[in-house]
């Protein structure tokens, strides 16, 4: 079986990322070590939202819990539906975002592929990603009664001023305080250093890894990166972090000077926007390469490098307040689709795939004006896909295949024309 859970071909097998296996041992490493009793690791358990400031809790030596990694798990294994049905007999809306769902429903019934996450000893909330993770914190807070830090980032729509800074400023020591307090122990400034720069450098070989996409045919595809971005989102600032990424670094480019390509016989290059539809990942992997179409690029796995240019190495702490606050998805439509146009041109798009995501507001809000602004400044065709992140019972196969390969169709006939 691989990594999507299904049955594997020696084709596929010759192409795969040797890197696919070590990546596994580090998770279940992580989540062994996150789910063993406590007083076998020693360490609090902080759950954070995924676009929150992570270092700090890697600097007082805080485990790091995802909810949203788990409801990209929990899609993943396909609990998903079961899930979000069990939060909404709960009396949550099914509008409300699949990670929520899945989340809460899998906290009161112990659900999910690893039976539920750890009990928190705390809850850090970032809104830099979206409004909905504060009332769903605030939720879980109250269920496992512990303490909940709300990090409030101001949108950035074209601009981050000095009044945002400060404000930013303030509540990233308010944050630290806020962890001292809780974990007992006083920040270590020099480990907070050590591990600012582990960060940055996490990050920096993140984009490379992503760039060497930009190599025709590419060593591999979004649907790839989706996977191997666990490690970014989740332990950035550790040192396992850098070494792993050297190592699928250099695989990466020994592809590339062998000529082995993800997809066989690449004819388009694609970009992808938005979150993965989790459930679905080989089944879209194989529709599009079936085509000869590689997903070379996305906003999503480059979300965690967007903000990279306003880290400072000398500073890492300083500047984590206004690198949280640039992120991706806390700009405005018009920086988002700029960010895709320049994105297009520099992997040599020949078209733009956006998943319109029922769960996700924030990255699905403004698609049409992407969608637009895209195919204008960037003169790429693009294909609207409606379908959720989680819950597959937004999910129609033929209505999404039908649109892929009229999609192709077009690219088609503009590459004969």
């Amino acid at each position: 079986m691989d990594l999507f859970g299904t049955e594997k071909d020696p084709e596929r097998v010759k192409r795969a990322i040797k890197c696919d296996q070590r990546m596994r041992e580090i998770m279940a490493a992580y989540y062994l070590e996150a789910k063993a009793p406590k007083a076998q690791h020693g360490k609090k358990i902080a759950w954070i939202t995924s676009g929150g400031p992570v270092e700090p809790l890697i600097m007082m030596d805080i485990i790091p819990v995802y909810p949203e990694n788990y409801g990209a798990m929990i899609g993943a294994s396909k609990m998903g539906g079961d899930l979000c049905e069990k939060a909404e007999a709960m009396g949550y809306a099914r509008d409300l975002c699949a990670y929520a769902r899945s989340d809460i429903a899998s906290s009161r019934v112990n659900g999910g592929p690893i039976g539920g996450l750890p009990e928190p000893d705390m809850l850090i909330c970032c809104n830099n990603i979206c409004g909905t993770v504060m009332k769903w914190y605030e939720v879980q807070a109250r269920y496992y009664d512990v303490p909940l830090f709300i990090l409030d980032t101001p949108m950035c729509h074209t601009e981050y001023t000095p009044e945002m800074h400060r404000y930013m400023s303030r509540q990233i020591a308010e944050y630290v305080d806020f962890l001292e307090r809780v974990s007992g122990k006083p920040a270590d400034l020099e480990r907070a250093l050590q591990v600012g720069r582990l960060s940055l450098k996490a990050q920096r070989l993140w984009q490379e890894i992503l760039d060497t996409n930009l190599h025709r045919p590419a060593p591999m595809t979004c649907f790839d990166a989706f996977f191997h971005m666990a490690l970014i989102v989740t332990l950035r600032g550790s040192e396992i972090v850098v070494e792993y990424y050297q190592e699928l670094l250099a695989e990466l480019k020994e592809r590339v000077a062998a000529g082995i390509a993800m997809v066989p016989n690449e004819t388009y290059r694609l970009l992808w926007d938005n979150i993965p539809v989790w459930y679905r990942m080989r089944w879209l992997s194989d529709r599009f390469a079936a085509h000869g179409a590689a997903l070379v690029a996305d906003t999503y796995t480059s979300g965690w490098v967007s903000s990279m240019q306003y880290v400072n190495e000398d500073d890492p702490v300083g500047s984590l307040a206004e690198s949280y606050a640039r992120i991706f998805l806390n700009t405005g439509t018009d920086s988002m689709a700029e960010n895709i146009v320049s994105m297009a041109k520099r992997y040599h798009a020949d078209g733009l795939v956006i998943h319109s995501n029922r769960s996700c507001k924030p990255y699905s809000l403004g698609q049409y004006d992407i969608q637009r602004i895209v195919e204008r400044k960037a003169a790429i065709p693009s294909i609207i896909l409606e379908a959720d992140m989680v819950d597959d019972r937004a999910f129609s196969e033929s209505q999404i295949a039908t649109r892929i390969d009229a999609f192709i169709e077009m690219l088609k006939e503009r590459f004969a024309g």
